[in-house]
């Protein structure tokens, strides 16, 4: 799975998944999307969530989470607090961005703002870890892209400061994936089935609470 999955729904899934079957072992490993997909096609794993741009038709694909991403800065940036803005107002501000396959191609966040809006501001600082952007775009270095539901609490102590556009910039989606061809043993089958049972009880939205619903 991605790092940084924050969803009380998944939580609560996981641990009754586990008081249903106690007996199940799972293995938990965090990679970036394209190695998720590729141990998926390789059969070294049996189901991933992560981001997948290109859909191969060798897999099955459920939106699990729905992630808007907006645009922040932090307490120690200019236009912290400032009320009023436009986008046009952030066209020169530098960036902190992405720089792993999760987050970082053509289509992430970022990238759709700054190609849509004529930016002119450079990127300043980078990382792989969403924790590391947020912790830059705290620290001033300067603006950038994060996931709404992600940074509630942020906003709440004032450590992060909402930005135009007021719609956001994107949304990414996080499929659940599994290999279509793959044989499951019933301990993979019985996990898949009931991620779909709590994918059908909880909506797009519910999934992205930060409290058990």
């Amino acid at each position: 799975s991605l790092s940084r999955m924050q969803s009380a729904v998944y939580d609560q899934f996981l641990a009754d998944f586990h008081q249903t079957y106690p007996r199940i072992e799972l293995q938990i490993e965090v990679m970036r999307s394209s190695d998720i997909i590729s141990s998926l096609l390789q059969k070294t794993v049996t189901v991933g969530l992560g981001l997948c741009r290109a859909p191969d038709e060798r897999l099955d694909l459920r939106c699990f989470m729905r992630q808007r991403y907006a645009i922040f800065c932090g307490r120690h940036h200019r236009l912290f607090g400032r009320h009023g803005l436009t986008t046009n107002d952030l066209l020169a501000e530098n960036f902190v961005s992405f720089t792993s396959d999760q987050l970082g191609d053509s289509l992430s966040p970022l990238t759709v703002f700054r190609d849509t809006r004529g930016v002119t501001g450079r990127i300043v600082a980078a990382s792989s870890s969403l924790d590391e952007v947020r912790r830059m775009i705290f620290a001033g270095f300067g603006i950038g892209c994060l996931p709404e539901h992600i940074v509630r609490e942020d906003l709440a102590q004032q450590r992060l400061w909402r930005l135009p556009p007021d719609e956001g910039v994107t949304d990414v989606d996080i499929q659940l994936m599994w290999l279509r061809a793959r044989k499951m043993n019933a301990a993979e089958q019985a996990f898949l089935e009931a991620m779909e049972r709590t994918m059908q009880r909880y909506s797009l939205t519910e999934r992205l609470s930060m409290v058990p619903g």
